[in-house]
């Protein structure tokens, strides 16, 4: 393309500090670097991992330098790469990843774990490989969001945090399947391993929890219940597959004791969407002895729950799921393919398209349980 090795001019939502509201600017996209990938951004949901970083991380619960640009759910289309690079051309389609692939490492090639810590420790803390971020505002580095930055029209990548999709899939959807819908889908598929017939209860309808709720669908459960503090969101989880929903303030008991009476002792298995320690520890008690699973799918970074041992000593299991087990490069194609054969939904994910300027309403909209997920077109 004819902007190759040249810094390209374009718009960002930059988050100058934590607690103030994005602000749409023009911004400075330097060429890739050895083993980089640069992107045009066609299309990025906003995530709710997103909203806490810039309005949480105020309140000193979540560790991101400033001024950053947030996104890390996105798809568009490879407009240039970096020397070494020899699996991306200009024109593929693509979907950056905020957990990488390399391919090489102890982890990619465990058949138990999909994490992958190849320039883990740099893309956390808001730079590439070489400790400095591609994005620049006036002279100024501007930090980018888990090694993505999809909040911008152009941003650069590592080789091994993006995966080629085939070229007839529609960006506007599949860019879902960069964090929420893979991560709620693994989490029952891979992380639980939900099983035919099974009872099944999902805290939070957001989303993960949404496609959690698929995910346990995909698996014929026979009873999946929805727990939300929204009840505009259950008509919406009984599309995706949920035989009822629970509204916990119609309740006077705390919601684990009302659902393990439901249950008769507990639900096969619980899955936690939502990152509250407290919600994390319900999910647990509403399994039940003797083989519960609970699967924690909420992000929260620093955090922690309090765990009663004899809960684990009487059989059940605690685990958690990054990304929804999903080895990122190698298995959202995949889940493209599942999607265009229609045996995915990504579609009804969607309740908002907006253009990069109304990036703040997005936010709104989330924080007020507005929608489930914005597409932002940019």
């Amino acid at each position: 393309m004819a902007t190759a090795g040249q810094v390209i001019r374009c718009k960002a939502a930059v988050a100058w500090e934590p607690g103030r509201p994005l602000s749409v600017v023009e911004v400075e996209v330097a060429p890739p670097k050895a083993h980089e990938v640069r992107i045009k951004v066609v299309a990025t949901g906003v995530c709710h991992t997103d909203w806490e970083c810039l309005y949480e991380a105020r309140k000193g619960t979540i560790l991101r330098r400033f001024p950053l640009v947030l996104g890390h759910e996105a798809a568009g289309i490879v407009e240039s790469v970096g020397p070494g690079v020899t699996t991306f051309s200009p024109g593929d389609k693509v979907i950056p990843l905020f957990l990488p692939f390399c391919n090489n490492c102890q982890l990619c090639h465990s058949s138990k774990t999909n994490l992958c810590k190849t320039n883990w420790a740099n893309t956390q803390s808001g730079v590439l490989a070489d400790g400095t971020s591609r994005i620049s505002c006036n002279g100024q580095q501007i930090y980018q969001f888990l090694g993505v930055s999809s909040f911008c029209q152009y941003t650069v990548v590592p080789e091994t945090s993006v995966t080629k999709i085939r070229p007839d899939a529609p960006l506007d959807k599949v860019c879902l399947l960069g964090c929420g819908v893979s991560t709620g889908y693994g989490a029952a598929i891979n992380a639980g391993k939900v099983q035919k017939d099974s009872s099944c209860i999902v805290f939070g309808l957001g989303a993960v929890g949404l496609a959690a709720i698929m995910g346990c669908k995909a698996c014929h459960a026979k009873t999946i219940i929805g727990v939300d503090i929204n009840p505009e969101k259950f008509e919406k989880a009984k599309q995706f597959g949920a035989t009822r929903c629970i509204n916990p303030r119609d309740h006077s008991k705390p919601i684990q004791e009302v659902l393990v009476e439901m249950s008769n002792g507990g639900v096969d298995y619980a899955l936690e969407c939502v990152g509250s320690p407290a919600i994390m520890s319900a999910a647990l008690d509403s399994t039940t002895e003797a083989g519960g699973t609970c699967v924690i799918a909420g992000w929260t970074e620093t955090e922690s729950i309090n765990v009663q041992v004899i809960k684990l000593l009487m059989g059940r299991t605690l685990t958690g799921t990054y990304f929804g087990g999903w080895k990122s490069v190698k298995d959202v194609p995949k889940l493209v393919e599942k999607y265009m054969n229609k045996e995915l939904q990504l579609d009804e994910f969607i309740t908002h398209n907006m253009p990069l300027d109304q990036i703040n309403e997005a936010f709104e909209l989330l924080k007020n349980g507005k929608s489930i997920r914005t597409v932002i077109s940019l």
